[in-house]
């Protein structure tokens, strides 16, 4: 039998630069939102676009090197990773739920 895995992928266009975070140990993480959509014909038969935005996050320094080089606003990339969620409390003590994708792999796409 197959072992079922947590497994996400997309392609979308990078909502704004790399966000680079340098941990103290030296280790890197890069953020991005990556913004996916998805057109359909409404009961009005009028072209309706959803756009749904997506955290997506990269560890490792050389992974991260090559993130801030080469991703920028407006890039099309192919991203596969893992779905992840995390709570917190925020400064008011509630608490929040935060989804983000763990990347994997990266594909960029297009492009010079």
């Amino acid at each position: 039998m197959n072992t079922l895995r947590n497994q996400v992928q997309l392609i979308g266009h990078v909502g704004a630069d790399p966000d680079i975070f340098t941990f103290e140990n030296g280790n890197k993480k890069a953020s991005i939102s990556v913004a996916t959509n998805e057109t359909y014909i409404n009961s009005e038969k009028e072209k309706v676009t959803q756009t749904q935005w997506h955290k997506v996050v990269f560890f490792g320094n050389q992974r991260v090197d090559a993130i801030e080089k080469f991703l920028q606003k407006g890039k099309e990339v192919a991203i596969t990773g893992k779905l992840t969620y995390r709570d917190f409390e925020d400064a008011q003590g509630n608490k929040r739920q935060f989804t983000e994708i763990i990347a994997d792999e990266w594909m960029l796409f297009g492009g010079k």
